[in-house]
């Protein structure tokens, strides 16, 4: 069984996959890793890989060593099932990378947008012979909300949710509206600009926030949650020798 750990800003997944398939997902909060020795006792584990933005604490270190198997610690010297044309690697965020390998596999042979919208939103363009050209990135939803109030003097906070016209009717809808359908024109813009080069493009639709716009674009597919994991698992699953 594999152990996939994948640890961001502020919160950690614990992931472990037999073969391809995922048997079991833990989130915790933070990055120390508190319950992996424990999850471990429950998954037995044979090889893992970790991805991680941020330096690990040693009771983090600790937990890791205390399971004893082979690990790989993702960085850009890692063998990848792909071709990365990112002309700094090292700088190339593991979720990233991890997203467009996982999409890879699900549909090879595929000219691939990956769009996963989180704090930032990410666009990730991988050909059909497999080579990852790069992306780019743009501040999510709640990072424009606060933004436009943190760098006024007067526009409020506002929250997504609630009325969404076309053209704003007082100072909330008019925020709510120009991030949220910005946002939307967005993603269109890309897809569109994309499917003049590539027409059979295929587009991931994945992260934490909803997509509101016409999901009837041909060849859109929403990804689920796990993306980035799957393609962390296939990672390592290349680097055990395994297809």
């Amino acid at each position: 069984m594999n152990l996939i750990i994948d640890i961001g800003n502020s919160s950690s997944k614990i992931a472990f996959f037999e073969g391809k398939e995922l048997v079991h997902v833990a989130v915790e909060e933070g990055c120390a890793l508190k319950t992996l020795f424990e999850l471990c006792q429950v998954y037995p584990v044979n090889s893992g890989i970790i991805a991680s933005v941020v330096n690990l604490s040693e009771a983090a270190i600790e937990q890791v060593n205390q399971i004893n198997i082979p690990i790989i610690w993702l960085n850009k010297e890692t063998k990848l099932p792909v071709i990365n044309l990112y002309r700094t690697p090292e700088t190339l965020g593991a979720d990233r990378i991890a997203a467009v390998i996982a999409a890879n596999e699900q549909y090879p042979g595929r000219d691939i947008l990956v769009i996963d919208a989180g704090t930032a939103i990410t666009f990730e363009f991988i050909d059909a012979k497999g080579q990852y050209h790069g992306g780019n990135i743009s501040p999510g939803v709640e990072v424009r909300f606060k933004a436009l109030n943190h760098y006024t003097g007067k526009l409020p906070l506002v929250a997504s949710e609630g009325e969404l016209p076309l053209l704003g009717h007082n100072t909330d809808t008019a925020i709510r509206a120009g991030v949220l359908k910005g946002i939307e024109y967005e993603i269109q813009g890309y897809i569109t600009t994309l499917k003049r080069k590539y027409p059979d493009l295929l587009v991931f639709l994945t992260g934490g926030n909803h997509f509101s716009f016409d999901t009837s674009l041909k060849n859109v597919i929403f990804a689920d949650t796990f993306l980035v994991l799957k393609g962390l698992n296939r990672i390592l699953n290349y680097n055990n020798g395994e297809n």
